[in-house]
């Protein structure tokens, strides 16, 4: 559950990198034995198509004409994309609260991911605060998969 917890907060900054994040990893094999996702997460054309996705997003959000993270649609892509990968992450019995967990956390974490980043671009402008933001959403969500690839291991 910690794991659908902290792809939740990923989620919150980007709504596609949770989604692209554990396509991969399903197609690695590197999922849980037992989760809750859906199968078809794994097959390469879904893995293509949320890589493309989640790259167009860290492009678009660059823009200045990029929609806040927090307006309805935006929150109910994090939701809908985070709850996916929560459900993904955790076992099939805890599938549906895993989901509302990483759904329910992404709408949370874009709010403070928002002020901090609003707070931030008078200083740096929005391409240098993004990428940064960029940096950090991507590590996090690969050390997220790591970590469970790890643990599932042992």
């Amino acid at each position: 559950m910690l794991a659908s917890f902290l792809i939740g907060l990923v989620g919150g900054q980007r709504a596609m990198t949770p989604l692209a994040a554990v396509s991969i990893a399903a197609a690695r094999g590197g999922l849980p034995a037992d989760n809750g996702g859906l199968r078809i997460i794994g097959h390469p054309l879904v893995v293509a198509g949320t890589v493309a996705l989640a790259t167009a997003e860290l492009g678009g959000d660059k823009m200045k004409s990029a929609p806040d993270r927090i307006v309805p649609i935006g929150l109910a892509a994090r939701f809908i994309t985070s709850a996916i990968a929560g459900a993904s992450l955790a076992p099939r019995r805890q599938r549906w609260i895993a989901a509302a967990l990483g759904g329910a956390t992404a709408v949370v974490a874009s709010y403070p991911g928002w002020r901090a980043r609003i707070a931030t671009m008078p200083r740096y402008g929005q391409t240098r605060t993004g990428l940064i933001e960029d940096a950090i959403v991507v590590a996090s969500a690969a050390a997220i998969l790591r970590s469970l690839e790890r643990l599932s291991r042992k």
